[in-house]
Formats: structure tokens, C-alpha cells, sequence
């Protein structure tokens, strides 16, 4: 899509770097370099602002990544776009069958109810929850991943879903700040809420996160 609008060599194009490294790598294929912009800590996925800060006279494109299951504001991104006369891209996450969907939203749901001690993920816009993200906050006490290692420990199966934001990857590395995107990769962990979760799965996973979460302080 970059290459047929006639994006390539001279051109910027926005991207996020809290994951998804195949888009700045699509971006490079295209002779453009890719730019990143930070993300909405709700969403995960590109903030509006942040991008319209990074737009220079060399900026051709931007192209979000909807992520975990919680889509990219769409509206004020091509609102950016159409004051700097930029193409606006998406890329979106495979869609899962109706029925799943509501399954997972379900657990879900019951996850936000019952875990306490960590940060449960904002459930706005249509979210359909393809991985359920949580926040663990350090503050001096166990971090992201030795609670990883812990829940593991108890028999859940959990994964950090950005280990390495791409801008800190050595073919993309930029000295760039990037508050929320570097917080989000240190403190985000993805929970199992897959359809085929039983009740005593879930049961478990609440279980062994709250044993460890009321040891965490609320971060501010």
C-alpha cells in the first residue's frame, strides 16, 4: 500500500514502536524511513497527539496497528492526517468467529471483577480482548517479570507481550522518547482468556495473580 501511493525514498511514515516490528520493517522495504511516535496508554496503539508532534515537511504516511484486541482512534488519526495532508493506514488483527468473541469477553469480564493488585485493561471501544493485557507495576516491589516467572510458577500460562519496544532494536534503534511505550513494555503482561478456558482455569489464573498482586503497591 505504501509503495502503490507512491511512498519511498526521502519520505517518513509514523509508526509504533510498542511492537509490530514487521510495519517498520514494510516501511524500510519501501525506501521510507520509519518515524515512531508514542502510544495511548489505554489503547496501546498510536496517540494522536504524539504523532501529530513527530508529522515533519518530510512525512508522507502514517500507519496504525490496532492492538490486543482494542482499536486505534481512528477518526482523530485521520484528523492528523487530513491537516497535513498524510496518508493514514491500519493494520488490523485477525477477527475471531462471534461466538468467541463473547466468550472471551466473559472471562474478561471476570478477570476485571476478581484480580486485584494489578492494572486490568480499559474494556472501552468495542474491545475484543484477542489477548488480555495487564499492567504489574514495579514501585520497589516484585516487578512484571518476576510476577511473569511467579504465575508461571503456579501452573498459568502468561507471556509479556512486548519484550523490546523496535525502536531499541538494533536495525530501528532511535534515540526517541517514548514514555508510554518503554512503561508498557516494561510493565504489561498478557492473561489467558481463550473461549476454551473452563471455570476452574480462570479460577486458577485469579488465584495464583492474587497471591502474588496484593504484594504490589498502586502506582501513581
Amino acid at each position: 500500500m505504501l509503495r502503490a501511493a507512491g511512498v519511498g525514498v526521502g519520505d517518513e511514515v509514523i509508526v509504533p514502536a510498542f511492537g509490530n516490528v514487521e510495519v517498520a520493517g514494510a516501511v524500510a522495504l519501501a525506501g521510507a524511513l520509519p518515524v515512531f511516535a508514542d502510544i495511548d496508554p489505554l489503547t496501546y496503539c498510536l496517540d494522536a497527539v504524539a504523532v501529530e508532534a513527530a508529522v515533519t515537511p518530510r512525512t508522507a504516511a502514517v500507519v496504525a496497528v490496532h492492538r490486543f484486541g482494542r482499536p486505534a482512534d481512528m477518526a482523530r488519526l485521520h484528523g492528523v492526517g487530513q491537516r497535513h495532508g498524510l496518508l493514514v493506514l491500519q493494520q488490523g488483527e485477525s477477527e475471531a468467529p462471534y461466538d468467541e468473541i463473547a466468550q472471551r469477553r466473559q472471562r474478561a469480564a471476570y478477570l476485571d471483577a476478581k484480580l486485584r493488585g494489578v492494572r486490568t485493561p480499559d474494556g472501552g471501544d468495542g474491545h475484543t480482548y484477542q489477548q488480555y493485557v495487564v499492567r504489574v507495576p514495579g514501585n520497589g516491589r516484585p516487578d512484571r517479570d518476576a510476577f511473569a516467572r511467579a504465575v508461571r510458577g503456579r501452573g498459568v500460562d502468561c507471556r509479556v507481550p512486548v519484550k523490546t519496544p523496535v525502536h531499541r532494536l538494533p536495525e530501528f534503534r532511535r534515540c526517541v522518547s517514548l514514555p508510554e511505550t518503554e512503561r508498557a513494555a516494561d510493565e504489561t503482561l498478557a492473561l489467558p482468556v481463550e473461549a476454551a478456558l473452563t471455570k476452574r482455569d480462570m479460577q486458577r489464573i485469579v488465584s495464583a495473580c492474587n497471591a502474588l498482586g496484593g504484594l504490589l503497591q498502586p502506582a501513581f
